[in-house]
């Protein structure tokens, strides 16, 4: 089926000839009833030569011989017509300007629609025989289904059906809950029926694939089809939500195994671009905590908005240098300005911001780990207290715009060091938002799906051994989201933000911790229970139940975004006594033991009830 460009242009040329002169003879025949008159058949004979050259030049210039008609869509259809129109204009005028009695006027227009068909239909029928003839030499493909008979469905389709099929596969049909589909031809392929019949299918087809192709649809119902794609042995990919397709195309590239995020039971985070981008554009942003999960991450989607500057501060100097490497890479044209350096270094903090000056700072630095901040409250509370006020402290006196902290569920009804810490900066930002010019509020979410430290890595590790899969308890419940949707609300409350506000983000409905690892066990394609043993370690110190979003005292407002509300929290904290107690004991120096550092978290925060023990040592 290969041959040389040249050699497959004149053939196509000699065909396309061949089709016009047809075209023309055919034309008269059909005006005439099959009696044409003598002298019409001179006329034609004398001017079928200039037809063909016209046509043939307006083949050309229209460059449908530099077409790879292998791949003959509606768009190469079009070029087809307009060539022909452009082709049958020219010629009528050609025999108009010679004698109007040559020929009937009926002919050009005759005479146009059969040359577009013919040379259509030429055209098709190159793609369909090349398409049987690689079918045939080539091995039997994998069997796929596709979920979806819409736009993104019959991309999937059309490009599995074409040469370049980077899936390898070959699809069978499509399902859809849309009756008015069933049955009907979608690409050369039919809708064999709704999502109910995706077991008996995938049996009678043998199918090895299914191919979720509904960008749109709302998470509850993609966890529902993929509930009924697990009944079946098939392998399961998806096509990315919308807000992943960023061209607004479908290409097999994009199609990617099922993940966790998929089964989620909350719909995708809708932003809103022109808020965002109106505080961030040209603006000199500070992320402290830059190399980390969530840090890293607001890097990414702030580099998208081209601010003037990104300084990016983070302790590590292996994170620093990934996510600086990463930005340079995939973001040229920005000023980064990556700083090694402690958040509790008051000094350098204002160094930092004495010189670049930022209108916006997103604090992302802490200390997260609940069972580690137990072993550790002397850390938990110089980092996350002690550091947090170094930058705020720094961010009014130079003047910021917006400061942006990143809370925590813990943070509500603490009952470890880490959330009690969190809790206390939360109120911390409050108050300094009464004495500041600067706006300072804080984001509170839950945990992020492949955070590091997380659940996530760590079940994907005990799964590649072999299990078993480690859960502290069957009733442990906690908030899940994932890191770049956290991160896109937290950039849509900066931009809502007035200062003074604790921000809540819509975390969905609460997961509990042995179904995630049940779901990951099965999107391994192994069965809990019998592939995977799931083994129960018992309740950390420190460690809640269940997560909560909202204290007692707290009243929950709607924001301008449906996905981020404001917990309107209670001003009854003793702040002189908190300066007294952190910033005049802490600072200087003194040693204080985990047993004094905690009886100091319970004097400051009154909710603060420690579960567990902590460890001492």
């Amino acid at each position: 089926m290969l041959m040389k460009n040249g050699k497959r242009k004149a053939l196509m040329m000699l065909l396309d000839a061949v089709m016009v002169v047809a075209a023309f003879y055919l034309a008269l025949w059909l005006r005439f009833d099959g009696v044409i008159e003598e002298r019409y058949l001179t006329n034609i004979q004398h001017l079928i030569p200039f037809a063909v050259i016209i046509y043939l030049g307006s083949f050309t210039i229209f460059r449908l011989y530099h077409r790879m008609w292998e791949y003959a869509s509606i768009r190469e259809m079009m070029a087809v017509v307009l060539a022909g129109v452009s082709a049958a204009a020219v010629f009528g005028l050609l025999v108009f300007a010679l004698d109007t009695r040559l020929l009937p006027r009926s002919i050009h227009i005759i005479s146009f629609v059969l040359v577009v068909i013919m040379i259509g239909a030429l055209r098709l029928t190159w793609r369909v025989l090349r398409e049987h003839l690689l079918r045939q030499g080539a091995p039997e493909k994998p069997r796929a289904l596709i979920v979806g008979a819409g736009d993104a469905g019959v991309m999937v389709a059309r490009e599995m059906l074409g040469s370049n099929n980077g899936l390898n596969l070959v699809p069978v049909g499509y399902v859809d809950d849309d009756l008015h589909k069933h049955k009907m031809l979608l690409h050369g392929l039919r809708v064999l029926g709704d999502r109910g019949a995706i077991p008996e299918l995938v049996r009678q087809y043998n199918v090895d694939t299914i191919i979720i192709a509904m960008p749109s649809v709302s998470n509850k119902e993609k966890r529902e089809i993929i509930e009924i794609c697990r009944r079946t042995r098939a392998k399961l990919k998806i096509v990315p939500g919308v807000y992943e397709l960023i061209d607004g195309k479908v290409h097999i590239s994009k199609i990617r195994d099922v993940d966790l995020e998929d089964l989620l039971q909350r719909d995708a985070v809708k932003l809103d671009l022109k808020k965002i981008a109106g505080y961030l554009h040209n603006q000199v942003v500070l992320v402290t905590g830059a190399g980390g999960s969530i840090g890293s991450e607001l890097c990414r989607q702030i580099c998208r908005l081209r601010p003037q500057r990104l300084i990016l501060l983070e302790i590590s100097e292996n994170n620093l240098y990934e996510i600086d490497l990463e930005l340079r890479e995939n973001c040229p044209g920005i000023d980064l300005v990556p700083c090694l350096g402690d958040v509790k270094d008051a000094a350098k903090v204002n160094r930092i911001m004495e010189q670049h000056r930022p209108g916006v700072v997103f604090h992302a630095a802490a200390h997260k780990h609940v069972p580690m901040m137990e072993r550790n409250p002397d850390e938990a509370v110089k980092n996350n207290i002690i550091g947090t006020a170094a930058v705020a402290r720094a961010a009014d006196k130079h003047g910021a715009e917006t400061f942006i902290l990143i809370s925590t569920d813990k943070a509500v009804n603490p009952t470890s060091v880490m959330g009690a810490t969190k809790r206390l900066v939360e109120m911390i930002m409050v108050n300094m938002n009464h004495k500041s010019r600067t706006k300072f509020a804080a984001v509170r979410f839950g945990n992020v799906l492949g955070s590091r430290g997380s659940v996530i890595p760590l079940f994907k590790k005990q799964i590649a051994r072999g299990g078993p899969v480690t859960v502290t308890h069957p009733e442990m419940t906690r908030y899940f989201m994932t890191i770049p949707e956290a991160v896109q609300l937290v950039l849509q409350a900066g931009a809502i933000a007035g200062g003074g506000e604790i921000f809540v983000l819509d975390m969905g409905a609460p997961v509990k911790i042995v179904d995630l690892a049940r779901d990951m066990i099965r999107l391994s394609g192994l069965e809990p229970d019998e592939d995977i043993e799931i083994e129960y370690t018992g309740v950390r110190p420190g460690e809640k139940m269940y997560e909560e979003l909202l204290t007692a005292e707290e009243n929950n407002t709607s924001t301008s975004h449906e996905r981020i509300f404001i917990a309107q929290a209670g001003n009854g904290m003793d702040y002189d006594k908190i300066e007294n107690i952190l910033f005049n004991k802490l600072q200087r120096g003194i040693d204080l033991s985990k047993g004094d550092i905690i009886a100091m978290l319970e004097e400051m925060l009154p909710e603060f009830k420690q579960e567990g023990k902590t460890e001492v040592g």
